[in-house]
């Protein structure tokens, strides 16, 4: 079992263990210890210029994500017993310690689905509240919309706005992408973004497969909706724009099933959270508007065609974007989706600074996957693909479900017959 204790100034251990994991939060830890590093240094200076104060629920929440995230980086995959599923116990202090145990169990087997580790939080008083006081009037927004740099998200945001909504955008700060979430908000008006980041500072080598990175970006959401009033039935919506394709990400192999693939915004873990948050009485509400939809359906139905084509080249797709210098790779299975996407809405795909690689002539274990699948499909019909990955459905829901699998597998399908590979 490996220990991450994360931790505010006030809460500071006398001891350090040499074998466990420290993580200074809201601050940055002047210890020199290779195991004690720090996580969101300067959000209380972010959220100050963004005008907003959270409650305490709220932030405990946001503590709790941050807490994961660092716990996440810092325990390496490769020296677990099987070389990938690791055993984590997190140490958090929180403001609302009674509320958060009685969804203890919830947030562990969440954790569990999202990681594919086995998760035990010890969850520890505050001694004094870390909510900042300042007081700020509430935004004229009426929703909070995740806009992440995708493809998916900037079409979200247009979406909202040509349905006479008025958004405020929540994004992560994540390299390569924060120019062109701020491009795409400023399109839809002005003071209508957050743009927060959670900055895990770990000394040493550090895990790169973030299976949990998505739950930080779900907390800022939380605290966004602080911001902002109720609609007319009390609740506070947050908007997840992600094709369910990609939501669900159907293995298209036998080695890519569990959480081998990621799980950011996939229907269980989203049904999920919002049990959490209903059983801690926050009256807030996750909108999936394109759960049901392909990519390239989200691409030709958007409602504002012209300025889609505007933005578009320069969204982000690829999973190894930051590995390849700023750029798509073009063959994994994110690229491949974004690249049929194109081509099912009929738009010529000008993607900005192209991508790495070709499909045709690539040796990428994804491409040969995404074809073996289509083969699959064509051969065995789409129940021998999805097998139990939709257990978690029934009667129409698992219908529509099935019909989304289908069409995204079709539009790849027509992506690589387009490129001579089938």
């Amino acid at each position: 079992m490996s220990k991450v204790i994360c931790y505010p100034k006030s809460c500071e251990p006398e001891m350090f263990e040499v074998e466990n994991y420290y993580f200074e939060i809201f601050s940055t830890s002047q210890k020199k210890e290779i195991n004690i590093g720090h996580v969101g240094n300067l959000f209380f200076r972010e959220l100050k210029r963004s005008r907003i104060k959270p409650s305490s629920i709220e932030l405990d929440f946001l503590i709790l994500a941050m807490s994961v995230v660092a716990a996440d980086k810092a325990v390496v995959r490769k020296n677990s017993a099987d070389g990938w599923t690791r055993q984590i116990e997190l140490t958090v202090y929180l403001h609302e310690v009674e509320k958060w145990i009685s969804v203890k169990d919830k947030l562990e087997w969440m954790l569990r689905f999202l990681s594919g580790d086995f998760w035990k939080l010890n969850i520890k008083p505050l001694p004094a509240s870390l909510v900042p006081q300042n007081e700020y009037p509430l935004r004229d927004q009426d929703c909070v919309c995740l806009l992440s740099g995708g493809m998916d998200s900037l079409v979200g945001a247009i979406d909202l706005h040509e349905s006479g909504r008025n958004p405020l955008f929540v994004s992560q700060i994540v390299r390569g992408d924060a120019e062109h979430q701020r491009e795409y908000a400023a399109a839809f008006g002005n003071d209508n973004m957050c743009q927060w980041s959670n900055y895990v500072s770990k000394k040493g080598v550090s895990e790169n497969s973030t299976r949990a990175r998505s739950l930080i970006f779900f907390a800022f959401a939380l605290i966004a909706t602080c911001g902002i009033k109720s609609n007319s039935v009390g609740k506070k919506e947050i908007f997840v724009p992600e094709n369910g394709f990609i939501s669900l990400n159907i293995a298209l192999d036998s080695l890519r099933m569990g959480t081998l693939s990621t799980k950011t915004t996939h229907p269980v873990y989203m049904m999920v959270l919002q049990d959490i948050w209903n059983s801690l009485d926050l009256n807030v509400e996750l909108v999936l508007p394109y759960k049901f939809k392909t990519k390239g359906e989200v691409l030709k139905d958007c409602k504002n065609q012209e300025l889609m084509n505007k933005f578009i080249f320069g969204s982000t797709s690829c999973g190894k974007y930051q590995r390849h210098g700023l750029r798509h790779c073009g063959v994994c299975v994110p690229c491949m989706v974004r690249r049929a996407a194109f081509l099912k809405a009929g738009i010529e795909d000008e993607t900005e600074r192209g991508y790495c690689l070709p499909l045709k002539g690539s040796n990428s274990r994804d491409v040969a996957a995404a074809a073996l699948a289509v083969m699959q499909i064509e051969q065995y019909g789409i129940e021998s693909l999805i097998k139990s990955e939709l257990s978690f459905t029934n009667g129409a829901e698992r219908k529509q479900y099935v019909g989304m699998v289908e069409r995204g597998i079709e539009e790849i399908g027509n992506l690589l017959k387009w490129n001579s590979l089938l």
